[in-house]
């Protein structure tokens, strides 16, 4: 298991240890700044605190912000690191920090956190060099406690076994960590204030968050219907088009296609949805690859809530529940092999062959199907597994190190087959 850093809570700030703990503190070390990017509310600023040696804030300071618009050198002074949080409330910052890393020559001079990507990023100095961007991302289920992280994905893709005692969580269980999300403040809530609390997230994304990242006012209840299509089509690769129509309600027009485009562009550059790339490896067969992205919020409490979904009604509805427990697994697998710098894609071709999460690093890769359980269920997702790493040219793309069906819970083993059956609430980084 790759464990989580020590770190010591403030006094009256109780702080869950992250897995970006240990890759901040490493990229302290090479980098002039840091750069902590996701969405609001994912634990960013408390993260930066425990490493910063000063801060300032621009979202709720008034008196920085206003020396940040005349002058924004003039915030840069303090121990270091020196955290500026929220610092795409004035973009200017940015270049500001770049010359100052330069003239300092030092690593470790200022860490940057924010919730979403200014309009003029484009812009910009790139910061290359100077700048690491590190993802963050809600909490895991092993950064909540719900895993054990008995099995960690960087063995398993080293091809190490599989081996993990049942902890007893129930579906029911596990469905009520998935709803409330991996959102720290919610953590120790009660469930139904929980989803509460989601539900008024998304409403603030809707009225508020997506016109300001970019200037451009969008109607709200499109905004919103357009998140209840995603939420429906989560874990699947839904066609813009198909967006663009259920943003239209009675005689409304629907959306264009470019328009849906742009308002999906606003919300990642928010952080609130977050696109699974396909892998494309070199293949032994004459099959042709889908390239086309799966649909993911970055947190699957956020499906949840657009759907006005309870844990009761997901219970009712299994096939809804296996598609929201498909993206907290990927939701979870790209925080495990972030600090190796994995990358988790998935795999479709024309004749119908799937895999729902492939995890590639310099090190290796390794496919994973995802099944809520039952023995059926992993019966045809380890043949299927089995089926991909043969249409697989390993000469170029490499063996993998692992083969995996990922479940909600119970024990983990090696089948006959050398198929993993991996818990989810067994996995870690």
């Amino acid at each position: 298991m790759w464990p989580l850093a020590k770190v010591e809570p403030m006094p009256d700030r109780p702080y869950d240890p992250r897995v970006t703990d240990q890759e901040l503190a490493k990229r302290l070390k090479t980098s002039g700044a840091v750069l902590i990017e996701g969405p609001k509310a994912c634990g960013k600023t408390e993260t930066a605190r425990r490493q910063a040696g000063s801060e300032v804030l621009l979202d709720i300071d008034e008196g920085a912000r206003a020396t940040a618009a005349i002058d924004p050198g003039l915030i840069l002074e303090g121990d270091v690191p020196r955290l500026i949080d929220e610092w795409q409330v004035e973009p200017r910052v940015w270049n500001h920090v770049r010359r100052a890393v330069d003239e300092r020559g030092e690593p470790g001079q200022f860490i940057l956190a924010g919730s979403a990507v200014p309009a003029d990023d484009a812009t910009r100095h790139s910061g290359a060099g100077r700048i690491s961007r590190l993802r963050m991302r809600p909490m895991s289920l092993f950064e909540s406690d719900t895993s054990d992280g008995s099995i960690s994905l960087r063995d398993l893709l080293g091809g190490a076994q599989v081996r993990s005692t049942d902890r007893g969580i129930e579906l029911a269980e596990l469905t009520e960590a998935l709803v409330r999300g991996g959102w720290p403040a919610l953590q120790h809530l009660p469930v139904e204030d929980a989803i509460g609390s989601v539900s008024d997230y998304l409403d603030e994304i809707s009225r508020t968050d997506i016109s300001q990242v970019d200037g451009v006012r969008r109607d709200p209840a499109r905004v919103r219907r357009l998140l209840e299509s995603l939420a429906r089509n989560v874990a699947t690769q839904v066609a813009l088009t198909t967006l663009a129509a259920d943003s239209a309600d009675g005689g409304e027009e629907p959306l264009k296609r470019h328009t849906v485009g742009e308002y999906l562009s606003a919300l990642e550059r928010l952080f609130v949805i977050e696109d699974q790339p396909a892998w494309q490896p070199h293949l032994r067969s004459r099959s042709r690859l889908r390239a086309e992205p799966k649909r993911h919020f970055v947190d699957p409490s956020l499906a949840a809530a657009a759907l006005g979904a309870n844990p009761a009604a997901l219970l009712r509805d299994l096939n809804l529940l296996g598609f929201l427990f498909e993206s907290l697994v990927v939701r979870d697998l790209r925080i495990y092999s972030q600090p190796q710098r994995g990358e988790v894609r998935q795999f479709r071709d024309n004749k119908g062959l799937e895999v729902d999460a492939v995890v590639v690093s310099p090190d290796g890769w390794g496919a994973f199907e995802v099944k809520i359980g039952g023995e059926k269920p992993i019966d045809e997702a380890a043949r299927s597994l089995l089926k991909f790493a043969s249409e697989i040219d390993t000469e170029r793309s490499g063996e993998p190190g692992v083969l995996g069906v990922i479940v909600a819970g119970g024990y983990g083993y090696v089948r006959e087959d050398g198929v993993r059956v991996i818990p989810i609430t067994s996995l870690g980084p």
